[in-house]
């Protein structure tokens, strides 16, 4: 046949692979480079093609066939587009699309044109994939319970810096998705996803990163299927820099067996119950031969575009996951060069963490990863761990909260989802009624008839940490109510010590020894009008103000008290600040130290149960137009203070 024509768009970074693959073929006389597209120039020493940066008009006077795109993900659509409608068919670089919307877009040129896209996940050339479907197919593996894929890779800091959008989920307003399971591990969940072509169900994510950048480097998900499978996927960048390489792979595991294919090396592994293992190593046919093959005899496409509609969907969902979180550096080993100057970044253990994920088909959370929790240290000493995305009923207005808070002695003074008020959650912030929805959790109070359960439930959403470090943090967070978005909340926490000085080398802190938890928020109203703070009392039930900064101590503890009066005093009082005093099963008190930067009442609760907070609308409604801002600082402390001493930690707030 006659040489086929093609251009190649993109030739820098992953483009120099492109062109020994077509290197290789011109000297076997398929192919012919007819041009290249690039913003600057690129050396070719197998011919002397026309480059340009007008790719359209590049294949109009070249009259390529086909065009292979291999740019930025963001400009993918764009590219394919162009190739599409100037009559080239199209070799589109993984991932396909940084959206669905862009997918449709090329999807509908192709309609369009009637000429064929293949995307250019390589794996999905191998006869092993379809080599594994025939043998789940023939009850080999006996019911094939999941699936699940590992792969772990070192690389170096220059690795997020190669080019502007890498390490990027945007760039410039636009989506980029450059992240550990949509580019070089793109071919794991792509592989794992084509060994079934059930629909997708459901979608959890996981994303992480060491290194300082904006997407994921170290990440994992589970997709459920329609049809009950389920598939993890478990992924770093941030593996020791070993070898031989750590290969990537996906295992099916059944009842009678599993099989391991490590799909950049096209070779399956078989083991059955019997102790019988297998291993084959199988032919790849490359995807630029293949789409040329189709275009000229219609050979079946291997990875045509629509195949990779459920790839974009998974891309999709991470797309509008909340936003990686960082991993502190006290999990990590940080490689530097003699100048000091950050190489690499490895996390301990993190291969036989993607291992165990494959095999137990988990998440990193579910498999204890010690970065997957925020906690805050203060003095190296973990005082309390927050829960940014908890799993709970709707019912319970889920939403992000400090939990396991102790003192620096170890007594837990915090409580989350207690049998008398399931919906109260440690230490957060939480309003019975902000424009008409619950976000307190319960049932909401209705003015002449009570408490009522109605659908009007919001939850917040974390979004991001724009600030992550051992002594607190800084958060993003959407208020969604039962209509839509509502509000956007900043939040500041911050754990310092205070009162007495020790050292942490220290067994026990000393006598005077405690901590602050400074928790500010400011809320932004997001809606065209102005948004009402109520509570239960500003609709008859007196004395229920409750809303705002509410911390839930725990119900075991007696010998409950507070300071500078009792409950029926400081209950409603506007009091700088107030402290509540509990002992524990085991004999233990405790003291936490309210501090207001504001003029609110305060809500407390001690007979029925331990807590206290504000009540942003205590017998009038709050209206918000625009934002509102609080701030509590409270001092977490051991033992029962006196009055005075309660004074002098308070004064050292000094807000």
């Amino acid at each position: 046949m006659t040489p086929a024509k093609v251009v190649l768009a993109g030739a820098q970074g992953h483009g120099q692979h492109h062109l020994g693959i077509l290197r290789e073929l011109s000297g076997r006389g398929l192919i012919t480079l007819a041009g290249i597209c690039d913003l600057r120039p690129v050396a070719v020493d197998f011919a002397a093609p026309p480059q340009s940066s007008d790719l359209g008009e590049l294949i109009a006077k070249t009259g390529a066939e086909f065009t292979i795109v291999c740019t930025p993900i963001d400009t993918h659509a764009d590219l394919a587009v162009t190739a599409l409608r100037a009559g080239s068919h199209v070799l589109l670089e993984k991932p396909p699309a940084p959206s669905p919307d862009e997918h449709r877009r090329i999807a509908a040129a192709v309609a369009e044109t009637g000429l064929a896209c293949q995307v250019g996940f390589q794996s999905l050339g191998s006869t092993a994939v379809q080599a594994l479907r025939e043998l789940i197919a023939s009850g080999a593996l006996g019911r094939v319970r999941g699936i699940g894929g590992a792969g772990a890779w070192a690389r170096p800091a220059s690795y997020f810096t190669r080019s502007p959008w890498a390490g990027r989920r945007r760039l410039n307003g636009v989506d980029v998705m450059d992240g550990a399971l949509t580019n070089p591990f793109a071919h794991a969940v792509a592989t794992a996803l084509a060994i079934s072509d059930a629909p997708i169900a459901e979608i959890e994510t996981e994303l992480y990163h060491a290194n300082p950048i904006e997407s994921d480097d170290t990440s994992c998900l589970r997709v459920r299927l329609e049809d009950g499978l389920t598939i993890t996927i478990a992924v770093t960048l941030c593996a020791p820099d070993e070898q031989p390489r750590h290969e990537p792979y996906v295992t099916v595991h059944g009842d009678e067996g599993h099989a391991t294919l490590h799909y950049t090396q096209d070779r399956l592994t078989v083991e059955r119950a019997d102790g019988s293992v297998t291993t084959t190593t199988y032919e790849r046919t490359g995807l630029l031969e293949n789409l040329i093959d189709h275009a000229r005899t219609g050979a079946e496409l291997l990875v045509p575009l629509a195949g990779t509609e459920r790839f974009t969907r998974v891309l999709d969902a991470i797309r509008l996951a909340p936003e990686p979180v960082p991993i502190p550096e006290r999990h990590q080993i940080v490689h530097r060069d003699e100048t000091g100057e950050v190489t690499g970044r490895v996390l301990p253990g993190v291969v036989g963490l993607t291992d165990l994920s494959a095999r137990e088909l988990a998440l990193y959370s579910e498999l204890g990863a010690a970065w997957t929790r925020v906690e805050l240290l203060v003095s190296g000493r973990e005082v309390a761990a927050y829960d940014w995305s908890p799993d709970l009923p709707a019912t319970d207005s889920p939403r992000p909260y400090l939990h396991g808070v102790r003192t620096l002695g170890g007594v837990e003074v915090s409580e989350v989802r207690p049998e008398d008020h399931v919906h109260h959650l440690g230490v957060g912030v939480a309003i019975s009624d902000l424009g008409g929805a619950n976000f307190w959790g319960g049932r909401t109070y209705v003015k002449d008839q009570g408490p009522a359960w109605l659908a009007d439930h919001g939850r917040q959403r974390h979004v991001a940490f724009t600030r992550l470090e051992d002594g607190g943090f800084a958060e993003q967070v959407e208020w969604i109510g039962p209509t839509g978005l509502m509000a956007r909340e900043e939040r500041t926490v911050t754990a310092r010590p205070i009162g007495t000085a020790w050292t942490p080398d220290a067994a026990e802190p000393p006598a005077g020894a405690a901590w602050a938890l400074d928790f500010a928020f400011t809320l932004t109203n997001l809606t065209d009008a102005p948004l009402t703070i109520q509570s239960s009392a500003t609709k008859g039930r007196a004395g229920a103000g409750y809303g705002g900064f509410f911390w839930r101590a725990p119900g075991t503890s007696h010998a409950r008290t507070t300071l500078p009066g009792d409950e029926r005093a400081v209950h409603g009082s506007r009091e700088p600040w107030i402290a509540l005093s509990g002992r524990t099963p085991e004999g233990r008190d405790w003291t936490l130290i309210f501090v207001q930067a504001d003029d609110d009442p305060w809500f407390v609760r001690v007979e029925e149960y331990p807590g206290v907070g504000q009540a942003l609308a205590w017998d009038t409604p709050l209206v918000v137009e625009g934002t509102l801002t609080r701030r509590v600082v409270t001092v977490v402390a051991d033992g029962r203070l006196s009055a005075e001493e309660v004074s002098v930690l308070a004064a050292d707030v000094r807000l």
